[in-house]
């Protein structure tokens, strides 16, 4: 098992690893959008949806798997009126079409509007 560490992506806020490789698979843990460089988040959900999908790509980099390797991600929003806009960022990233979950939740870390994780194929 090798535990994923990177900088691309914000650092854990709580007790858990940024993602984690085992028997040639990638499990990204939850990531919401938050700046690693800055610990910023941004305002709305396409922003918001940028920078989630984003940060699941820096830990996919760390590795050495893009988003074309993604087999499934489970989506978390905070309303399900941001679906359409939330699918439209989504899109530019996971082109291959992964299998994918998407549901709304009554609460996410921070008061963001979305998280986004995914398993990959190494």
């Amino acid at each position: 098992m090798n535990i994923l560490e990177t900088k691309n992506a914000p650092g854990a806020i709580g007790p858990y690893s940024q993602g984690i490789e085992v028997n040639g698979f990638v499990f990204t843990s939850g990531q919401i959008p938050v700046d690693p460089a800055t610990g910023n988040i941004p305002e709305g959900i396409a922003a918001q949806a940028e920078q989630s999908c984003k940060n699941v790509g820096g830990i996919l980099e760390a590795a050495g798997v893009g988003y074309d390797k993604v087999i499934k991600t489970t989506c978390f929003l905070a309303d399900m009126g941001d679906f359409a806009a939330f699918n439209e960022v989504y899109a530019r990233y996971f082109v291959s079409k992964p299998t994918r979950s998407c549901v709304a939740v009554k609460d996410l870390p921070k008061g963001v509007l979305c998280e986004v994780e995914a398993i990959a194929v190494k």
